[in-house]
């Protein structure tokens, strides 16, 4: 098995949400509705992600990904991500968070799944921030993911099953080296996790800080 067929057989069983289904005609019209909501009206916000390892900043791209990073923002103002850990942490891949507490318990988020943005022209490099998802491709709800080295894998091919990747919305403008100390904890697999943390690596919390005056185009 090649290199590249062991990455994408890591994303069919990894990068995963709670299966959620798009549902019937008013479930659809509620999701669509959700989805209307407007971003911030910051140009370029900042997420502060402040963890047991250090903080974390990710600078938002609304302009390219409004629908995620509206998502995005609506969880971090009700305080959604308060108290998660990081439960997936693949060494020179990724770092995975959004869906568990400390005593592994899942927290599960009320809004419905949104669309997948991955063909807005952002890639998966290092420092990139991106939504999880299952093998649906518009399943994202809360899960999310920092890149720790380019994956071209992950970025947006084609609108079909496979091709679709993983919508980028942010990356890490402050604290890649937090980052990298998550990518270096020890790790073991259960029969829920593929890599999770020996010892839990918590978000005390997640707020949004003023832009900071600079172009938000990537």
């Amino acid at each position: 098995m090649t290199m590249w067929s062991r990455r994408l057989g890591l994303l069919a069983i990894g990068i995963v949400l709670g299966a959620c289904s798009n549902g019937d005609a008013a479930k659809t019209a509620e999701r669509t509705a959700a989805q209307a909501a407007p971003p911030a009206a910051d140009t370029a916000p900042e997420v502060v992600l402040a963890t047991t390892k250090g903080t974390i900043v990710i600078r938002l791209y609304p302009a390219k990904a409004p629908v995620t990073v509206a998502n995005f923002l609506r969880h971090v103002r009700a305080h959604f991500y308060d108290g998660l850990i990081f439960h997936r942490v693949l060494r020179d891949f990724m770092i995975q968070t959004g869906a568990y507490t400390p005593d592994l318990e899942k927290r599960v988020s009320s809004v419905f799944p949104i669309e997948n943005e991955a063909d807005n022209g952002l890639k998966n490099v290092r420092g990139a921030v991106a939504m999880a998802r299952t093998s649906d491709p518009n399943s994202a709800t809360s899960q999310f993911f920092i890149n720790l080295k380019n994956n071209p894998a992950l970025d947006f091919r084609a609108k079909t099953l496979r091709g679709w990747g993983y919508a980028v919305f942010g990356q890490v403008v402050q604290g890649m080296d937090v980052v990298d100390k998550i990518a270096l904890v020890p790790t073991k697999r259960t029969a829920e996790f593929q890599a999770l943390p020996t010892v839990p690596v918590v978000i005390d919390s997640a707020y949004v800080r003023p832009a900071a005056a600079t172009d938000a185009t990537p």
